[in-house]
């Protein structure tokens, strides 16, 4: 047998992992946004307080998103449907793509369509209403996001995590703006 951590010796919950506090801008011209009551869509209001999130590294290119104001979570079901959670879950796990424009798309790392084996994306619409992540396709303006970090503001949320996802953003950021100069 291996011996236990000692925060589960101790029954204490292990420590919580950094997130990076930022908005999601879309290509569409919206801040992504969730509402107090769960509501997920899109605002032209750049201050508005329920477009920040916490997106806390989840695995290696893998993202929670958190609403910051809300403390809920932003999760996709098996129908393509996005809401939120209370909790955590797998549901609740994105994967988070750079392009070579240095948009950002995030899709469900559970689900995907079954023939194909395309992934479904978060999107929001021409009117900022949020899409059916089926429906969404990889390469089109609905799906690109920019994540704008906010300067001095780290949260502390999630437990179990690693901070890869974030460096790789960084890096490939990096490298995409290297390649741009030669």
């Amino acid at each position: 047998m291996y011996p236990q951590p000692r925060h589960q010796l101790l029954n204490l919950q292990p420590p919580p992992l950094k997130g990076i506090v930022t908005r999601l801008s879309s290509r569409q011209g919206f801040q992504l946004q969730m509402q107090p009551d769960g509501t997920i869509d899109g605002t032209k209001d750049e201050d508005s307080t329920y477009a920040v999130f916490n997106l806390i590294p989840v695995g290696l290119r893998v993202v929670a998103i958190q609403g910051v104001q809300t403390k809920l979570y932003l999760a996709m079901n098996n129908e393509g449907f996005l809401y939120t959670s209370e909790h955590f879950t797998p549901e609740c796990k994105f994967k988070e793509s750079v392009f070579e424009n240095y948009y950002v798309t995030y899709s469900s790392m559970l689900y995907r369509q079954q023939a194909s084996g395309r992934a479904w994306y978060l999107g929001l619409n021409k009117e900022g209403g949020i899409m059916k992540g089926n429906h969404v396709k990889k390469n089109k303006a609905a799906a690109h996001f920019i994540p704008k970090p906010l300067k001095g503001e780290r949260k502390y949320n999630l437990t179990n995590t690693t901070d890869e996802s974030h460096s790789h953003l960084c890096l490939a950021r990096h490298i995409l703006k290297s390649a741009d100069s030669l």
